[in-house]
């Protein structure tokens, strides 16, 4: 029986480090862009194991309805394209704005503690056999850590490559975690370049 494949992707870190290692600074805020379901499909495909992709899912802030209407918009007709596959689930939260905003960006709060719970929780049901990380954030090492050590399921990363340099990848102590090297090629393959800003 094959294995189920889960791929997390924390999407707006997966997004920045694409952009960095793809694309020159100038570039239309839409590069950088990718379809999650369609890179899920890619690791799959490739893999030399038997393997099926059982679901993606994306984390992500959106922004606030009342600060900032013109990027919930275009973040509300992302996911709506994203959640047209049954595959793909999406996980958002609202950005937390700074008092000195708009001067000061707004952030993500609590979309890396949402990926890492549920990466250790999925593991645990056994809701995959094979579960792939997708970020640089090192916060999340510890549900790494946390799956390898206490379950049987699978952890596995992925990361950008370039021929000039990798984007950084997960990896924990004392063990080998799997990475999943995605050329500019792959990034092509996945690559979104609607412009969602417009209705």
């Amino acid at each position: 029986m094959a294995d189920r494949v889960v791929l997390f992707l924390d999407y707006q870190n997966v997004y920045r480090s694409a952009r960095e290692m793809f694309h020159p600074l100038t570039a239309p805020h839409w590069c950088g862009q990718i379809h999650p379901v369609a890179l899920g499909e890619l690791l799959v495909e490739r893999s030399q194991f038997d393997r099926r992709l059982a679901e993606v899912r994306i984390y992500r802030g959106v922004p606030d309805s009342t600060k900032d209407p013109k990027g919930y918009g275009a973040s509300q007709r992302q996911i709506a394209k994203w959640s047209k596959s049954p595959q793909a689930q999406v996980i958002t939260r609202t950005l937390r704005y700074p008092y000195g905003w708009p001067k000061e960006k707004p952030e993500e709060k609590g979309i890396d503690v949402s990926l890492a719970v549920d990466f250790v929780r999925m593991a645990i049901q056994d809701e995959y056999d094979v579960g792939i990380m997708m970020s640089t954030d090192t916060d999340l090492k510890p549900a790494l850590e946390a799956v390898t050590q206490l379950t049987d399921r699978r952890a596995e990363v992925a990361a950008w490559s370039s021929p000039h340099s990798h984007s950084r990848r997960l990896s924990i102590s004392g063990r080998r975690l799997w990475c999943h090297w995605l050329e500019e090629a792959d990034y092509t393959r996945v690559q979104d370049t609607r412009d969602y800003n417009i209705a």
